[in-house]
């Protein structure tokens, strides 16, 4: 695309109430937009790589047999009063339509999922089953100060699995804890296996994925030796204390970020909706069933948190929303024309570019790819022009001169 045709660019204005990097950053570099507390407008490159994010994870949940579905954000109260819900979830959103009824916004799917499963499920041949969605998500948090970390309207993937026993759920719980590693990995992320309270979803003990970041909010107990990893809220251990697990090393304590959950919910869904199957033994049984969620929006506040520096963003390049920031410099008619051929030539290639033709100073051109954080810059002008090549830079290293074919040659390899 060219960067002046571009909704949503960069600017200087960014809400005074904003006190995190990834609510600065993405505002300024034109990713996002604030409209009230807790809700944002992801602007066409926001959206791109909130997108990029999605397909990684949507890729890992279907590799472990996951299948994608998209289920109503507005649920009838009946199923939030069958479960308990209703009184007892401090954060769910209630609606009231003119005809007096009463609706929740989802905040999360349990309501919905499991009488849509189980109207499936007859015998425990129909097991396991496993969907997921990437959709939005509400909840009435009290307090939205971490940009797009915290929302009150936020994009999330959740993964419900339903199965005929607690051996059989024990097998998936341990391989999606893995995919979830393999997503968090890929987006460049070092995520710590964090035990913590099921919360209001369950009485068991629930695994979170932690990202050390000190815009998080959460504190853990970490060792360096092994992967024990505990939420300081539930830990019998203090930071000092030599790992219950490994004896091998002290345990640090850390500020992070959650970035994904898996809960074990056991039977309490199928039996507030008195929904079983026949087991093996010809008896009704309730199915055991987990949860899995991954926010979307969250990871992207995460990420710009441990990726940018004192110039703006610096994305992964899996998930930054172009792989090239071209830009010609000058007031030079054919560093124009020759960028204009470059920008065509690269996207017949398949190369996701930006070109910023604008009529500014290369000063504001070069900042602004700085800000904006796209792994690799191109700059044509008339200095590279005199040499037959053009500066290729990536984001945070050195700047080169180099070849057509050589430039194409790198970005493709």
């Amino acid at each position: 695309m060219k960067y002046s045709t571009l909704f949503g660019k960069t600017t200087r204005n960014v809400p005074k109430d904003e006190v995190t990097a990834n609510a600065e950053l993405l505002t300024r570099a034109g990713f996002v937009e604030k409209l009230m507390a807790g809700a944002y407008t992801y602007l066409p490159l926001g959206l791109r790589v909130l997108d990029n994010i999605s397909d990684i994870v949507r890729e890992e949940m279907n590799a472990i047999g996951g299948q994608e579905l998209l289920m109503p954000m507005l649920h009838p109260k009946a199923n939030w009063v069958q479960t308990g819900g209703w009184d007892s979830i401090d954060v769910l959103f209630k609606v009231q339509s003119r005809t007096g009824r009463e609706y929740a916004l989802g905040q999360s799917e349990e309501e919905v999922v499991t009488p849509l499963v189980m109207s499936r499920v007859q015998t425990w041949r129909d097991l396991p089953q496993l969907v997921y969605q990437i959709g939005w998500k509400f909840r009435d948090e009290l307090r939205s100060k971490s940009g797009v970390m915290r929302g009150r309207e936020f994009l999330m993937k959740d993964l419900y699995s339903f199965h005929e026993n607690q051996e059989e759920f024990d097998r998936f719980y341990a391989t999606a804890k893995e995919a979830y590693l393999r997503v968090y990995e890929r987006l460049g992320l070092s995520a710590k296996v964090t035990e913590a309270s099921g919360g209001s979803f369950t009485e068991k003990i629930s695994y979170e994925f932690m990202v050390l970041t000190d815009a998080g909010e959460d504190d853990i107990l970490y060792c360096d030796t092994c992967e024990f990893c505990v939420n300081l809220e539930i830990a019998d251990v203090k930071a000092g204390d030599p790992c219950p697990k490994c004896d091998g090393g002290a345990l640090s304590q850390a500020r992070a970020s959650e970035v994904g959950n898996v809960f074990d919910l056991g039977q309490k869904y199928g039996r507030d909706f008195d929904m079983g199957f026949t087991d093996r033994e010809g008896r009704k049984q309730y199915p055991v069933m987990g949860c899995y969620g991954i926010g979307i929006t969250r990871l992207m506040g995460v990420i710009v948190e441990k990726f940018h520096d004192d110039r703006g963003i610096v994305w992964p390049a899996v998930i930054a929303p172009a792989q090239v920031h071209l830009a010609n410099l000058g007031k030079d008619e054919e560093a124009y024309r020759e960028a204009g051929t470059l920008y065509e030539t690269l996207r017949k290639r398949g190369i996701e570019v930006i070109w910023d033709e604008r009529d500014v100073s290369a000063g504001v051109k070069l900042a602004d790819a700085d800000l904006i954080g796209i792994p690799w810059r191109v700059v044509v002008s008339s200095r590279t022009r005199e040499a037959g090549k053009v500066e290729l830079k990536p984001r945070t290293g050195d700047p080169e001169l180099v070849t057509t074919d050589e430039l194409l040659s790198r970005l493709t390899s």
